[in-house]
């Protein structure tokens, strides 16, 4: 049985005298990681020169940080009520204040998006890595000790650990344990809050060979709300909707879309003459879509958990089971309410939800006949970055090589889409997007860096259709970006695609596709928005509700800010503006109810003018 700590610097040297001062430690991707651990052990390194340490890691989770005024009253109180316990990671902090000790070394082959990419060490130590082999590296570079925060479970007196948020590549690197192709302690912390999930992440105490137990060292799990799905999010998410096929498979990547993907197919579900309906006048063009309600319904097989996919369960379209089980996943991360859901399930309803190493979600190899039979009809669904017009995408940085986010399952996915019968990869890109004060687009002649090659291309997803590019000819492939490209550069991109001698000197734009600008889509969507059918949060959220209401209104400032000649008129409408109970309310959050600075007074009326603009007062 694992020897049990209630200290964490006692659990520190417990690892550093049983292993030596030569520490290669794994911690699990985002939620999985044990703080308390994690952070003992840099204590421990920093204070002892002679230990050499090195964190082996993706996705390190830190809490928002606010940059002006208005952010600062508004998400301060939101970080008090939702993170105001979960203890920061010290490395991150040394990291971004370039503090980091010469001996300590943080490796990393996915970021949180955007948010390293002005940090030099860090950039410089990512591993650009396909997360089912990031495995192999960790045990190529001599992994010695993984912390994990765990579930605890006790049966017949005895107590069981769940690998629970994050079995993905800890099953991976233990089933080399177990084939004696590594060494290595695993060692646990455990957190009351994190569901205890079945499966083959339910482990013995005789798996670790540390847990560390305590009131002192439990914390509330890290747990970022749901953002509000925009206009523009909502039309990928129902073309997408529109591609996937009763009886198939589901996968779905990281970010909004998929919640807008997710509450797309409950309207097609439930509604299908809404969804019909929403479709026709979202695609003039009238794109073939899939409308017919889901009466086999999907089996999940993701990646990610996220808590949309319990909302699919709930409505009735992920019900097709595989030996048993309706969704299988490999990590999970999400709000409050998503982990309350899992945690309240019977044990019949999360025995239908599997956690599993990433190498079965992601890969095909391993009981290959069987994965076949599971998944057919397959659609993975994950987003990017950027597009060219030939098929290319870009979804994990940028052409001067610095590093947004990460490869994570994008590959494995679309490699999966083409081995599979009947399965196919559709890429989601916003078609444009604002570039300080001048609006760029995210579709491309060419770029610098690809994550996706041309050579790979299948679907790709704009807010204004849906491309499909497998087995065309390059002609073809740029005729078909072009139909989902904002008209704003659709004569620019196609000067390029005939100068490079790609296109048809003759070629034209159909009409039905020059009318592909952000009005169009709002005005498409604005009945069934104004219906309820298409919520801001499908899936509920952590924000109170005079918070949402705010959230339009500081995102609309924050646009403004581009192009800060609108300043002065929003000013002045604000001061003129007649005070409405709900904007009022929204001024007493912010602490501009009573201003006593002349910053306040502007912030106050910018955010009173914000309110007229996004509420339609």
């Amino acid at each position: 049985m694992p020897k049990l700590f209630a200290s964490p610097e006692a659990i520190a040297e417990d690892i550093v005298r049983d292993v030596g001062t030569h520490l290669v430690v794994g911690l699990p991707l985002g939620l999985g990681k044990a703080n308390h651990i994690v952070n003992a052990l840099y204590a421990r390194a920093v204070a002892d020169r002679s230990i050499h340490l090195t964190f082996f890691s993706a996705l390190t989770l830190e809490k928002p940080r606010p940059s002006n005024l208005l952010e600062r009253r508004f998400i301060s109180p939101v970080i008090d009520r939702l993170f105001g316990g979960y203890p920061d990671l010290a490395y991150a902090d040394a990291l971004r204040a370039n503090e980091l000790p010469p001996n300590v070394e943080v490796i990393e082959f996915f970021f949180l998006a955007g948010r390293w990419l002005h940090v030099p060490f860090a950039q410089q130590h990512y591993i650009s890595a396909n997360y089912t082999h990031a495995a192999s590296y960790l045990l190529a570079r001599g992994l010695n000790v993984v912390t994990q925060l765990v579930a605890k479970r006790v049966v017949d007196g005895v107590g069981r650990y769940s690998l629970s948020c994050n079995t993905d590549t800890t099953l991976d690197v233990l089933r080399a344990r177990a084939e004696g192709r590594a060494s290595f302690k695993l060692v646990g912390q455990v957190n009351s809050e994190l569901p205890f999930m079945p499966g083959a992440g339910d482990l013995s105490g005789e798996e670790f060979s540390a847990v560390l137990e305590s009131p002192e060292t439990d914390f509330p799990l890290f747990a970022p709300p749901s953002e509000p799905v925009t206009d523009t999010k909502y039309a990928i998410g129902l073309h997408a909707a529109g591609l996937v096929r009763d009886g198939g498979t589901l996968q779905i990547g990281i970010g909004q879309v998929g919640d807008a993907l997710a509450q797309g197919l409950i309207l097609r579900h439930r509604d299908g003459a809404q969804f019909e309906t929403t479709m026709k006048r979202l695609t003039p063009a009238g794109a073939p879509f899939e409308t017919a309600p889901f009466k086999k319904g999907l089996y999940g097989v993701s990646e990610m958990l996220f808590e949309a996919f319990i909302g699919l369960i709930d409505a009735g379209i992920i019900k097709r089971e595989v030996d048993g089980v309706l969704l299988h996943g490999a990590f999970f991360l999400g709000p409050k309410s998503f982990y309350r859901a899992l945690c309240d399930m019977t044990e019949e309803q999360i025995a239908r939800i599997q956690m599993v190493p990433v190498s079965f979600t992601n890969e095909l190899y391993g009981d290959e006949d069987t994965k076949r039979r599971a998944r057919v009809d397959a659609r993975f669904v994950n987003n990017a970055m950027m597009a060219t017009l030939m098929g290319a995408v870009i979804s994990d940085g940028l052409e001067n090589g610095q590093v947004v986010s990460g490869v994570g399952g994008q590959y494995n996915f679309v490699a999966q889409a083409f081995a599979l019968s009947g399965a196919r990869s559709i890429l989601t890109v916003e078609a444009a997007r604002q570039a300080g004060s001048r609006p760029q687009s995210n579709i491309r002649w060419s770029y610098g860096h690809e994550t996706i090659p041309r050579h790979l291309r299948d679907i790709i997803v704009t807010e204004y259709g849906v491309a499909d590019l497998r087995g065309k000819s390059d002609a073809e492939v740029i005729a078909a970006m072009l139909q989902v490209t904002d008209s704003r550069f659709q004569d620019e991109l196609a000067r390029q695609a005939k100068d490079a001698g790609k296109l048809p000197a003759g070629f034209e734009i159909a009409g039905a596709y020059r009318e592909n600008y952000p009005e169009r889509i709002a005005e498409a969507l604005r009945p069934a928005r104004q219906a309820g059918l298409l919520p801001s949060f499908p899936f509920g959220s952590d924000f109170t509700d005079v918070e949402q209401c705010l959230i339009p209104a500081l995102q609309f400032l924050q646009e403004v800010q581009r192009t800060p000649q609108r300043l002065p008129a929003l000013i002045w409408q604000g001061w003129r503006q007649r005070l409405q109970s709900a904007e009022a309310q929204c001024l007493t959050r912010l602490g501009l109810d009573k201003p006593s600075t002349w910053q306040e007074r502007l912030y106050r009326a910018l955010v009173i003018a914000a309110l007229a603009q996004t509420q339609g007062t």
